[in-house]
């Protein structure tokens, strides 16, 4: 009998404390029963978000080696996914992976390069074109707002109307051969996501009611959750639906008690939701 567990080669880093990338991202996509197959591109002792004087070890020369073994066990992966990446040789690196898979797994790549309408301070121009040519050959992104904005060569708004979005969408879509899904749209009821899987012929939106929370690693879960959905055999906008109400779910349930924000959603306590 064939082995059912999907496995996922999943590129990010690791923090010791405050609920972010790897933290979530593997209880997550196993709760999905997808294997998640660590490729670790740093190692803190927490997350970079309201913290100070963490620990910071960088893994860039051991990424290529780690992902040449990895591939080269005889074993089939069924998913490549890229998250947050700390310099230019990192994209490089996970550009020379997405060579090595994309004919053969789903690529998901979050560009996660800012939010809020700025650019994370590690970012720079260089970078940027990095990211650019990433999403390219994905068959997935899921950048917010901002990163969508910086993505197709826009200054963010601190406002999106629907044809904004659209548009947004459309542009993407013209840089990649993937499926696009944009995130982060604010407003009264947030238009939490807008979406395309033909080439942005059809833009589809999805609206949830703003929590007023601002919890770290929520975009990892969202993305996580997603691609879990996909390898399950989903349609893409069931599986933005569902990805995007598990997240409102956390986040209420988190909203409830008194503890700072930067430690992240309480997801622990809403995982069989995902059952």
């Amino acid at each position: 009998m064939k082995n059912p567990i999907k496995k996922v080669i999943a590129v990010h880093d690791l923090s010791g404390f405050g609920r972010c990338s790897f933290s979530v991202i593997i209880p997550t996509l196993s709760a999905l029963g997808v294997q998640v197959c660590p490729l670790p591109t740093a190692v803190l002792s927490t997350h970079t978000g309201g913290y100070q004087g963490f620990t910071f070890r960088d893994l860039t020369e051991d990424i290529v080696p780690y992902f040449d073994h990895l591939t080269s066990l005889g074993t089939e992966f069924h998913a490549f996914y890229s998250g947050f990446l700390g310099n230019v040789e990192q994209i490089e690196q996970v550009e020379y992976m997405i060579n090595r898979v994309k004919d053969t797994m789903t690529v998901l790549v979050d560009p996660v390069m800012g939010e809020d309408g700025e650019l994370y301070s590690t970012y720079n121009e260089e970078m940027m074109h990095g990211m650019k040519r990433l999403v390219r050959d994905a068959h997935v992104i899921t950048p917010n707002v901002t990163e969508a904005s910086f993505l197709i060569g826009e200054t963010p708004k601190a406002e999106y109307t629907k044809d904004d979005v659209k548009n947004m969408v459309q542009s993407l879509c013209r840089m990649t051969k993937g499926k696009v899904v944009v995130t982060g749209i604010e407003g009264d009821r947030s238009v939490n996501c807008a979406f395309s899987e033909d080439g942005g012929v059809t833009v589809g939106f999805t609206s949830n009611k703003r929590v007023g929370r601002q919890y770290p690693g929520t975009g990892d879960i969202f993305a996580s959750v997603l691609l879990g959905r996909l390898l399950q055999g989903n349609a893409l906008e069931d599986s933005i639906k569902n990805s995007s109400a598990f997240v409102r779910s956390v986040m209420e349930y988190s909203a409830q008690f008194d503890y700072p924000e930067r430690e992240g959603v309480l997801l622990e306590a809403k995982l069989q939701e995902l059952f």
